[in-house]
């Protein structure tokens, strides 16, 4: 079957992406990096992301997908072995801006594909499918950090093995390869007109989950003194996402995005506060059940932001719609990690979820005051949920849409 033949290349893919996620925030703490340099690392890997979210179509559109992926997975594949060749902060911000490139440009390929070979009957089952599986190996990843010490260099080649065998179910599918588009446009002028509320929660979730993937491993490290239970929270906090995304999602189809988006955030400051005042006496246990909690209602905020504009875009705003929106959750994923980890520096490891807890504040006041300006939700076009990859967005739907367009300004 084809799409299974691509879901499997995204189970290695993505293994490797979260092995290597976890293991260099660690390793980082335990060859005592300043807390800046961790932030500056994780903020490069968005940075990498976000050029590669807009850059990504281009390069389809010059050579096509299958020899797009095959020249993203050997560059990705092979950076994990220069961070264990050169263990240098500045070195790593360089290396991790050129992953953060490869992968958004790896998702453009593997999710427009998959949107080829997905009728519209099927398509949500495809990508129900597709997310629990990323979900879920992205969990797989980080717990790959146990089988050996983070100081050596045997993870950071498991993690270049993984990444680059994945490329081999690709290129030996017998899957139609999709036409190639010829353009992608990114244009956020409209933006915040259109959904000021959808566009700030977007730009807060980013600052949000942003500082969370390149802080959390080393919080956790810092206050447990354990580099094992860096992978264990890390997989608390993705497995919380994975279960509640679907329900969340489905619940702000029913009574309302804006509530649904004011109830998460709110709920995500109230666990950052308890991480901040009890992180340092919770048992492990504990600290595990606040990391699931915190995921599960952090990580659907950005598809129910993005369906609260689509909510009140016209349909022919979409491709702006999804590209301005993923343009600011890439922005605040750059600033997220160097503002938390400035925190960090000054308040000691708590400082992340210090951080986390006023973004998410600061979303529910936003959300708050707009409810006053333009209370109720439009009747007439109501986009229903879409789950969103590691919270991140799929970088397809900016891809997809707009080649969508595409298709109908020829047929015209």
């Amino acid at each position: 079957m084809p799409v299974a033949a691509l879901l499997f290349g995204v189970s290695l893919l993505l293994t490797g992406q979260g092995l290597q996620g976890t293991l260099l925030p660690v390793r980082a703490s335990l060859e005592a990096f300043p807390a800046l340099s961790i932030g500056l690392i994780g903020a490069a890997y968005f940075f990498g992301f976000t050029l590669g979210c807009l850059r990504g179509g281009m390069l389809v559109a010059r050579v096509g997908h299958v020899r797009v992926f095959a020249a993203m997975t050997a560059l990705a594949s092979a950076v994990p072995l220069l961070h264990g060749i050169i263990v240098d902060p500045l070195v790593w911000s360089g290396f991790r801006f050129l992953t953060g490139f490869c992968f958004a440009v790896l998702y453009v390929v593997i999710e427009s594909w998959l949107n080829e070979l997905s009728s519209n009957e099927h398509r949500g089952v495809v990508f129900s499918a597709y997310t629990i599986i990323s979900l879920s190996v992205l969990a797989v990843g980080q717990m790959l950090m146990l089988i050996d010490d983070p100081r050596n260099l045997f993870l950071f080649a498991v993690t270049s093995v993984l990444v680059s065998i994945a490329v081999l179910p690709i290129v030996l599918s017998t899957a139609p390869v999709p036409k190639q588009p010829e353009r992608v446009t990114v244009d956020v002028r409209r933006l915040y007109a259109i959904s000021p509320a959808g566009t700030l929660a977007c730009l807060g979730t980013g600052l949000a989950n942003g500082a969370f993937w390149a802080l959390a491993p080393a919080f956790v490290v810092s206050v447990t003194h354990d580099a094992s239970h860096a992978a264990l929270f890390m997989t608390a906090n993705v497995l919380g996402g994975a279960v509640f995304q679907w329900p969340i999602g489905h619940l702000s189809d029913r009574v309302g995005r804006r509530g649904v988006l004011v109830g998460c955030a709110l709920t995500a400051a109230v666990i950052a506060v308890t991480l901040v005042w009890s992180a340092d006496v919770l048992p492990f246990a504990g600290l595990l059940l606040l990391g699931a909690a915190w995921g599960a209602v952090s990580f659907p905020q950005y598809p129910v932001a993005v369906a609260n504009t689509n909510d009140h875009a016209d349909p022919s705003e979409y491709v702006m719609v999804s590209s301005g929106l993923l343009l600011m959750y890439g922005v605040g994923a750059i600033a997220g990690p160097l503002l938390a980890s400035g925190l960090m520096t000054l308040h000691g490891p708590g400082g992340l979820y210090v951080f986390t807890g006023c973004v998410h504040v600061l979303v529910v006041t936003f959300i708050l005051f707009r409810v006053t300006q333009r209370a109720g939700a439009p009747q007439a076009q109501h986009v229903d949920f879409n789950e969103s990859v590691v919270a991140a967005g799929t970088t397809s739907q900016v891809y997809e849409e707009e080649a969508r367009a595409q298709r109908a300004e020829h047929a015209t």
